[in-house]
């Protein structure tokens, strides 16, 4: 069963970066969608950005396109997502989340959004604050 931690949340000024990583255990990451999403209190979970593991190919939401990055590490089957230039309206708990179907290309499963993920991590706060 795959499992996800994530971790790196933490509290930034206005302006800042921080890095958040996901590792995955008990599976490869290989040929899975891996997605960041976020929740803010009293809003509903957005997806933020999307990976194929397999080819790298990543996609972000309008929100965060040119201010996050995610990126892959093969050899620690781990994901992260660099965030820079943080706003306050960026402050939420974030959640790493996984999904494969077969047959399916990643890109497919990315655009199913959370309907494509089958397992979420517990999250980690990120506070953008000054």
């Amino acid at each position: 069963q795959l499992q996800l931690v994530e971790s790196g949340g933490g509290l930034v000024q206005p302006g800042g970066s921080l890095r958040l990583s996901c590792v995955a255990s008990g599976s490869t990451l290989d040929y899975y969608a891996i997605s960041w999403y976020r929740q803010a209190p009293g809003q509903e979970r957005e997806g933020i950005s999307c990976l194929g593991y397999s080819d790298g190919k990543t996609y972000y939401a309008d929100s965060v396109k040119g201010r996050f990055t995610m990126s892959r590490d093969a050899g620690k089957n781990s994901v992260y997502l660099q965030m820079t230039n943080l706003k306050p309206e960026d402050t939420a708990v974030y959640y790493c989340a996984a999904g494969r179907r077969p047959g399916e290309e990643t890109e497919t499963v990315c655009a199913l959004g959370p309907y494509g993920m089958n397992h979420w991590g517990k999250g980690t706060l990120v506070t953008v604050s000054s």
